[in-house]
């Protein structure tokens, strides 16, 4: 299984799948082909279909901004059964072709491109299942999941996940200070300042932790939503649910900094497992593949913050992606917007209840995290297309811009 420095790339929003691994993609083509003095780049599937409303277009034009370039949506199946984020590039230098470069954008900034294994992190952790991974923890003494990943990634992994969380806070802070309305034509006004201002004279304990809760998701995925530079866990579109419950959980039981790492160690190897074993690409399996995953990954940090043994922290991220299974993925107008920035908050307050959970009822589990891994990704693949990125069903396909409370 590869670092967990595959799940928290640090960038620019509002997609990880059509911002990040585009750009990504466009840079290599274009330091590959120097000579080129036009090149064209041809957009299939979810790129396609979504690409305006998630910036791909705009991104890819900055990228290759020292050459002429024209950007293709296509209508045509993508090439060869390949993944739904597939992009063709063609170098050109005159009327002569001199390049060309098929390329996969395939969840949380990564690339797959053919006979191309440099382009890919190298592998770090021995174990692919959780049970691998519990096995040997209890055989080699190992307590916790935070103590696994130092042992297997070098104790400089704690630099790395330091500068994480200082750019997950910021993302907090700056959501919270910011009002306004976000781009893309919806009018969706920012909601973060206003959810963390509402006190009520009567509220009760268990308002106020679905109000704060909610209002740090709700600013970092507005900060998202609104081209802010955020982390992803695993994605950007579902980079709101963790920092909202670690930051929860920081004042309410006041965790230092460091302890809080070893929280994003364990949702790391989490959010890993799944990616591995599975999805975290909604244009492959739907929202479930990014929302389900990032509700895994806050639950499982919060059961290793709770002091909760391995077997309850894979319980509680069971819990949680379990129970985002068939969650389609369905951007109003192609924006990750509606309904993405309220799903990151439903799903840290999930995270919550999940963790909950876990440490009553662990031992009258029947379900394992490796299992519900499976059946999300065979639920994903088994999806409409019309349900995984591509804003053709769903409340995407019945929303009207012009009439927002009129069904088509």
């Amino acid at each position: 299984m590869k670092s967990i420095r595959d799940i928290y790339k640090i960038g620019k929003g509002p997609s990880s799948s059509h911002t990040m691994g585009p750009a990504r993609a466009a840079q290599i083509f274009l330091d590959e082909h120097p000579e080129a003095d036009r090149i064209q780049v041809i957009l299939y599937g979810s790129l396609s279909k979504t690409g305006i409303g998630h910036g791909t277009d705009r991104v890819l034009r900055e990228t290759l901004s020292g050459v002429k370039n024209e950007i293709i949506l296509s209508n045509e199946p993508t090439p060869d059964n390949s993944h739904p984020n597939t992009m063709d590039f063609y170098a050109f230098r005159g009327a002569e072709q001199t390049g060309f470069l098929r390329v996969a954008s395939i969840g949380g900034g990564d690339l797959l491109i053919p006979d191309r294994p440099d382009v890919t992190s190298p592998e770090v952790y021995p174990e692919n299942s959780f049970a691998e991974i519990s096995d040997f923890c209890r055989w080699g003494y190992v307590r916790n999941l935070s103590e696994y990943v130092e042992m297997n990634e070098g104790p400089e992994i704690w630099d790395f996940l330091a500068q994480v969380w200082k750019v997950m806070k910021n993302s907090i802070e700056e959501g919270l200070s910011t009002t306004g309305t976000l781009p893309g034509g919806l009018r969706v006004e920012r909601k973060a300042k206003f959810l963390l201002e509402q006190e009520l004279r009567t509220e009760v304990p268990q308002v106020r932790e679905c109000r704060i809760i909610c209002a740090y998701a709700y600013a970092v995925s507005e900060q998202n939503a609104d081209n802010g530079t955020i982390v992803t866990a695993p994605t950007c579109g579902a980079c709101g649910v963790l920092p909202a419950a670690l930051r929860y959980i920081q004042e309410t039981r006041h965790l230092s900094d460091e302890q809080i790492l070893r929280g994003l160690a364990t949702a790391g190897i989490i959010g890993s497992l799944a990616k591995r074993n599975a999805s975290i690409s909604g244009a492959e399996c739907g929202c479930q593949a990014e929302i389900g995953v990032a509700c895994a990954m806050a639950a499982g940090a919060l059961a290793e913050l709770y002091g909760l043994d391995m077997t309850r922290v894979e319980y509680a991220a069971e819990i949680a992606l379990e129970h985002h299974l068939g969650l389609t993925c369905d951007p109003i107008c192609g924006l990750v917007q509606i309904p993405c920035i309220e799903r990151n908050a439903v799903a840290a307050m999930r995270a919550m209840n999940a963790c909950n959970l876990s440490y009553f009822l662990c031992g009258t589990r029947n379900i394992s995290f490796d299992m519900v891994c499976k059946a999300m990704y065979e639920t994903g693949l088994n999806l409409s297309h019309q349900y995984k990125e591509t804003s053709e069903g769903g409340l995407a396909r019945f929303y009207n811009r012009r009439r927002p409370h009129a069904m088509l």
